[in-house]
């Protein structure tokens, strides 16, 4: 099988020769031990020689110095904020005091067609290999977005005391990450196979605010980016870190393909319990990247391998349990994870 085959699959849970698998999205600061320890130059000499089957496309996203649509919403106020290493939802917003919707005009929306170029989304969608499962990278948080429209603790005030207020802020930005998609989705037609988008809806023990909230609230907005996606005819994967068990179904029930990543050490998001407890839909991850990447040994990540492939033969695609590959995780445990990976038949 092809990359792209294998990858199409496994989202469909059909047999596969072996299991589809991602490297992630390794941060700068971790590149240098990765490419030492491999002997390669590059992000894609990398993914060649692990075999990878996943070739990532994020959006080009121009607001400097980031050049990351995961920043493209800058709503901490003065003093808070910067770079995406340094943001923190726990900084006051732009709305923090704002309870009218008529307000939300106030705000600088940025016009998606002045940061995002047509010519360059096509350029890296061309560029990526054909055989692989070419997957853009939209994010399009518009939950966590919300979050730092207000500040997180008076997002959640403002969700029960004005929820106008808090529908109106996340629908604008719902509206903003549709017009990026617009023109991401048109430049890319052809070439792409799949997009990730999500929020982060869990912690480590459960969900951050109640199912019932996120119903109310935000999952309209993951129906229009979703549908979106759908109607270019890409596979959706949506990502959340934490503790999300109790809203998976809402998740496969609003169209999403694919959940991501399988925060393995988090409360009843374990591969066993997932594999007994939903039977359609696809999974993403599943290797702990917390601890047994950072602290595991070669042989102890293998063994992780087998123990999550008995649970998912298939309608899994391995990879470690967050995108980012960090400086703390050891270069030869991602080595024995797909090391590991491609010995399964």
């Amino acid at each position: 099988m092809t990359h792209r085959e294998r990858f199409f699959a496994t989202v469909r849970r059909e047999p596969v020769d072996r299991p589809a698998c991602w490297l992630g999205l390794p941060v700068p600061s971790a590149l240098p031990k990765l490419f030492e320890y491999f002997g390669v130059k590059s992000v894609d000499e990398l993914k060649r020689l692990i075999d990878d089957d996943v070739y990532a496309i994020p959006v080009p996203y121009n607001n400097p110095p980031t050049n990351d649509i995961g920043c493209s919403l800058a709503f901490a106020k003065s003093g808070f904020g910067g770079a995406q290493d340094e943001r923190t939802l726990t900084a006051p917003g732009f709305f923090e005091d704002m309870t009218d919707p008529a307000l939300v005009e106030t705000f600088p929306w940025p016009k998606p067609e002045e940061h995002i170029d047509f010519d360059k989304c096509r350029e890296l969608a061309m560029k990526a290999p054909a055989d692989c499962a070419r997957m853009g990278i939209m994010w399009a948080a518009h939950f966590q977005d919300a979050c730092s429209a207000f500040g997180m603790e008076n997002a959640l005030l403002t969700m029960m005391i004005a929820p106008d207020m808090f529908q109106a802020v996340i629908d604008r930005i719902t509206d903003f990450y549709i017009g990026c998609g617009e023109i991401f989705y048109e430049a890319t037609k052809g070439y792409l196979d799949a997009v990730l988008i999500g929020n982060d809806f869990g912690s480590q023990n459960g969900l951050m605010v109640g199912a019932d909230e996120l119903r109310q609230f935000v999952f309209s907005g993951t129906k229009r980016l979703v549908d979106q996606a759908k109607s270019y005819g890409l596979v959706v994967v949506h990502h959340s870190c934490g503790s999300i068990h109790p809203i998976i179904n809402d998740l496969f029930d609003l169209g999403i393909d694919v959940i991501h990543p399988i925060q393995a050490r988090a409360k009843d998001m374990q591969a066993e319990k997932l594999a007994a407890d939903f039977h359609r839909g696809c999974f993403f991850g599943g290797i702990d990247a917390q601890h047994l990447l950072v602290n595991g040994t070669p042989e102890d990540v293998k063994a992780d391998v087998r123990r999550v492939y008995k649970a998912f033969p298939t309608g899994l695609i391995f990879s470690p349990s967050h995108e980012a590959i960090l400086p703390d995780i050891n270069p030869a445990n991602v080595e024995a994870l797909f090391q590991a990976v491609h010995s399964l038949s």
